[in-house]
Formats: C-alpha cells, structure tokens, sequence
C-alpha cells in the first residue's frame, strides 16, 4: 500500500500546490495559508450581511463565504458585493452552494468563488439503499455532468473559482451504496466532480474533506492527496476544516485536534474553524494555528522514516500490553501535573476532578477526574480516594513513606542502572534519542514499564511520532504516556497547541495516556496554579474525546449557524447543553436547517434540527422521530426521546464542601 499522503512525515515542508485564482487574493502556491470564515445573517438582508462581512474582515478573514440556497439570494450577492466595494472592502466573496445548481450557475456570474458539495449537487441524498450495476452506476455519473458541466463553463468564462467540497454527513446515496460510510467515499465523491473539471480543462479549484468526527476527516484528506497523486491529477490546494465543530473550548479543541493535524504534515492552504458563535471569533482562532507553521522550517533535524508501521488512512489502536490499567484495551489515562506545588491538602484535589466533602469526609469523583497524578519531588501527605494514583520522581520514591501506594518516575539512566525499582509499575520519562537499541530492549521485556515519551523539538508531533514508530518498528508493545510542556501563554493558545500535538498521535491509535506538564510555567500563586492544572486536566480530556478516544461527556455537533438558521443557535445550543451535559458518551447534533440536518450530523445519536421558522424535527441518529416540534417545546420532546432510549439519566449534584 502506498502510504505517502504529505511532503515528510520528519521535515516540516508545506506541500507545493497549484495556485488558484480568487479575486485579486490567491491561494495555494507560494501563497500563505489563507483565513477564511462564514457570514450567519440572512442573505436577503444586505445591510446586515455588509455589516457582518466587515466584522469578519477586521477580525482577520480573507475570504466571507455566504449561503446562497435559492436563486433570490444568489441574485442579492450582487448586492452586497456592491456595497462592500463601495466601502473600501474588496474581500473576495465566496457562494455557498447545496441543492440548487441554477443559483450556483448565477452566483458563478457575481462573487469570485463558489463552493459546491458533491454529495447534494445535482446528485441524490434520501437515505436510501440503492444496489448499482457499472451501466447504472455510469448512468448517474452522465447524469451529474450534465448538470454540471454548464457551471464549469460559466466559471472559466468569468474567472470564477470553485471549491469542490465533500461533507461526511451528505455523501449522497450512490456514494454510500458503493462505497460506504468511509473516507474512500468522500474522496471518491469529490474526485467524480474534479475528473469533469479536468476534462474541460477548468482547474481554479480549491478541495475539502470535512467531518465532524475528526479521525474520518483526517483520514479523507491524507486519502485524498494519496490518490490525487496516484491519478496524476495536479495538486490542488486543500481547504481544512472540522465541521459542526461547536462551541466554545469543546470546539476550539476539535478544530485544532482535526486542522492541526494535517498543518503538522505540511497540508492545508486555507483554514475555516467553524464554531457556533459569531463568525468574527473564528478567524482569531485559525490564525493562531496558522502562524505556529510561520517559523516551523529549520527546526531540530529529525532523521527521515524508512518503514511507516501504521495504516494512515484508518484508525487502528497501537497494541500494548497491559500494565496496572494502562495500555492493552483501557481507555487513554490522564494524569495531572501537580509538580509544582507542595503542601497540598483535600481541598486542591478539586482541580484535578476528585471533590471532597467536609460535611461527608469523602471524595467524589466528577466524569473528568484525573487517573493519576505526577507530585514530582512533594509526595501527597495523605490518603488519596480511591481510583486515583500517584506518580513521584525516582528519588522522592526511594525514601517515601508507604511506597506501595505510589510509583516512581525514572530518567533513562536511572531505568537502565540497578536503580531500586517498583515491582508493580515504573514510569520511564524519554525522549527520541533515548530510544536506543538497549532502552527497547530493555523496555519489551519490563512487565511494569510504562513509557513517558516527551520532546524539546519544534516540531514535537512529528518527533513524537517517530519515537512511536521506533516502537512498533522493534517490537515493543510498552504502554506510552504522551508529555507536553509549554512554556507560559494565553490559555487558548496551550489548549490549540495542546490539542494538535498530542491530538494529532491519538488519532493514529497512538498514546495510551497524557500527560500536559507544568514545568514550563509560572504562576505567581498557589491559586493561579490550581487554576491552570484545572484548565489543563479538561484539557487534557477534551484532547481524548475529540480524537474519539475516550468519551467523559456530551458531546455536541452544532453547527456553525449560516443564513439558511431557522433558530438562534447559540443560544439552544446552550439550552440543550444545560439540560443535557451530563449525558456521558451521549452525541447530540443540533443544526439550524435541513441541509445541515441528518446528513451533516452524521455520527450523532440524536438530531436537533430547524425544519421552519419555530418548528424542529427530532432525530434518531438519521431516522426523523418527530417532524414538526414547536421550538418551545423540542427540548422536552428531545429529553424524552432520550428517556424512552434508556439513555437518559437525572443530573447528580455533588457535595462539595470544601475544607
């Protein structure tokens, strides 16, 4: 199998792409990556939609990406476009096509780009099984060019480009008969469109693989590259995107877990983070993404990958063995970095998810409680509550009281002497180059040794990454902590670097724990560090559940709101979010029309989504429940669904008192 999908998987290169004609800003070549994000205003509102696109360009976009469902709107780009060039603003403008090839062909005639989605354009998405011969199969495909080809024709006669952009949630149905629910059919989806455009010898077009589910999205995008290059198909430049990321940190992270991941390998051209808030907080967070690449060549060399020992277009879990309850088949284990502080009492467990009652004198453990802790040089003085473990450095270990109930943490040298060692488990922290012939040796025959694999490299997944490689290219089934440390910085900024580094490796089944360290930082006092280590351990599981590597909460797949919201999404995702975020493991997608309804929510287990002005339908994964709920009361309806499902469980309220 051939399974090159980027430039190195050592070297930070940016992959050379075509250029791409948009307006008087282009894309791919030599260009930088571009910012780009989507208006939320009804189109047929021009002032406001000006407004908006104002906001978005002062907040950093480069491109506004506008729905245009129906012919009005796309006639009303005009509009807007005019009044924006009257106002000094020459952003180029992007329509954003579904169903409706005849508002796609005259948008085409308006704005500087057009975005179409192959699954709903001109092709068929009623969630229905079809069983297609080849004559049938090429019967659909004749059809579809047809309907295409007159939009091709248009945009190489005004100049217009195209992005050509496949959704997991909308392959249409004769995607699905033939190739399933799977990357193969998202790419295969999009090159079925980009073969039309070949042939007519139309090649302003830009590309996208986007899903939800970051792993999918991922995979199609490495996919697509693949087989780009496999066809001899010319380079084209990438958009990157996770959609229906959601709100807030849950979002940010996903979108970093899914673009920065491929940012990591040089992919990507232009970025869309698509949050469910305003559209002007989008562009900040891309940029912060984008410019970590600005400085990345000329990093530390790390030597080049001969055998590649992971199928990179399918997820697959590292196998390990087991060691007390990492690795083997247990989930990604947290562990907090309380390193830094000493003296700690009940009370400072709170920040790593174990609440302690004065009242009771107990703990209870809240969905994100840390696995096990890292004291470094302070042991913990008292008991610990159950299900929580303790990790110290070597030395402290060797004269710590009760030293069967802690482990210790052993540098490379201290592991490879006759250092006095636990019998049960014996943490191991490494970098690269300390995984020489003698350390993997050593570790494949150590029953009790858990690696803790960190790195001081710039380009830290790809180092990371090799580590794991080094790994599996020997034999060594050892369980592997993933560390990271960074220096002192905005939150937002850990939480997008966090999440692309270690996120980046849990979606090739690498990891089986996590480690954000607090060695790098320095806050000025004892309640600024249980803030951060509390920052850092949700963090830490947030990083998990976006790689869909181990689900502690609700999970929301809302999308991002557009002109075509039938409700204000913000706030119902906030509603649903209140009543329903300690639903564990449970998926909710919550969209604000039909287009964006059962397809783009693919992988939920219950589907919210805007049908008319103050009328929801309820979804059963993709199976419509109930097709015309008053707004007023879909929340209920939704809770009750949940119920007759099994799945609903009454919110527990926590004694917390602390001492």
């Amino acid at each position: 199998m051939n399974k090159i999908y980027c430039p190195s998987l050592t070297e930070y290169q940016r992959r050379q792409t075509i250029e791409v004609t948009i307006g008087d800003l282009p894309m791919g070549g030599e260009n930088p990556i571009r910012v780009q994000s989507m208006t939320t205003v009804d189109t047929m509102d021009t002032m406001g939609s000006v407004e908006q696109v104002i906001r978005m360009v002062e907040a950093g976009c480069e491109y506004v990406r506008i729905t245009a469902p129906s012919v009005a709107e796309a006639e009303n780009l005009r509009h807007i476009k005019a009044e924006l060039r009257n106002r000094g603003y020459n952003v180029p403008l992007i329509a954003d096509i579904h169903f409706t090839p005849n508002a796609a062909e005259l948008a085409a005639k308006i704005v500087e780009k057009v975005r179409i989605n192959p699954g709903n354009y001109a092709d068929k998405k009623k969630f229905n099984i079809i069983e297609y011969t080849d004559e049938t199969y090429q019967a659909e495909l004749d059809r579809i060019r047809e309907r295409f080809v007159p939009l091709v024709k248009i945009c190489k006669e005004h100049g217009t480009a195209m992005r050509i952009g496949t959704n997991h949630g909308s392959l249409s149905d004769r995607i699905l008969s033939r190739y399933g629910d799977t990357p193969l059919g998202m790419v295969e989806s999009a090159l079925e469109f980009l073969r039309i455009c070949e042939d007519l010898n139309y090649h302003n077009i830009v590309l996208s693989m986007k899903a939800s589910n970051t792993q999918v999205m991922v995979q199609a995008y490495r996919l697509l590259v693949q087989k780009l290059e496999e066809e001899g198909l010319k380079p084209y430049p990438l958009h990157l995107g996770v959609t229906e990321a959601g709100e807030a940190e849950d979002g940010r992270i996903k979108s970093a877990v899914g673009i920065g991941t491929l940012l990591e390998d040089g992919l990507g051209d232009t970025v869309r983070v698509s949050l469910t808030e305003a559209p002007e907080f989008e562009a900040p967070v891309a940029r912060t993404l984008i410019d970590r690449y600005t400085n990345r060549a000329g990093h530390e060399p790390i030597k080049p990958i001969c055998n590649i020992p992971i199928n990179p277009f399918q997820y697959e879990r590292r196998h390990t063995h087991e060691v007390l309850n990492l690795g083997g088949t247990n989930v990604p284990r947290v562990v907090a970095d309380l390193s830094q502080l000493d003296a700690l009492q009940y009370a400072d467990l709170k920040c790593v998810g174990h609440l302690y009652s004065m009242l009771l004198d107990k703990f209870n453990m809240s969905d994100l409680g840390a696995d096990y802790i890292y004291t470094g040089n302070n042991p913990i003085s008292f008991m610990l509550p159950n299900g929580l473990k303790e990790i110290v450095d070597h030395e402290a270990w060797q004269t710590a009281e009760n030293r069967e109930e802690r482990y210790p943490l052993l540098t490379a040298k201290q592991y490879l002497s006759e250092a006095e060692k636990s019998a049960e488990v014996n943490f191991v922290q490494l970098n690269l180059h300390d995984l020489t012939p003698e350390m993997i040796d050593a570790l494949k025959t150590d029953k009790t040794a858990v690696a803790v694999l960190q790195t001081s490299n710039a380009h830290a997944m790809a180092e990371l990454r090799k580590g794991f490689f080094r790994l599996m290219n020997n034999g060594c089934e050892v369980p592997v902590i993933i560390r990271r440390d960074y220096t002192e910085m905005l939150s937002e900024t850990t939480q997008l670097y966090a999440s692309t580094d270690v996120g980046g490796l849990l979606i090739d089944g690498l990891g089986d724990g996590i480690l954000l360290g607090t060695s790098s930082m320095a806050p000025k006092t004892k309640t600024e560090w249980l803030e951060r280590i509390d920052n850092l351990n949700k963090l830490s599981f947030g990083i998990l559940q976006a790689a869909r590597t181990r689900m502690s909460k609700t999970e929301y797949i809302s999308c991002p709101s557009c002109g075509r919201t039938l409700f204000d999404l913000q706030e119902t995702t906030a509603m649903i979010r209140k009543r329903t975020d300690h639903l564990k493991g449970v998926k909710i997608g919550i969209m604000g029309c039909i287009v964006n309804g059962p397809g783009e929510m693919a992988d939920a287990d219950y589907g919210y989504v805007g049908v008319g002005k103050g009328k929801i339908a309820l979804y059963r994964g993709q199976t419509v429940m109930k097709k015309s709920v008053p707004e007023e009361k879909a929340v209920d309806e939704l809770i009750n669904l949940i119920r007759e499902d099994g799945k609903w469980i009454e919110p527990v309220i926590l004694e917390t008192e602390n001492v």
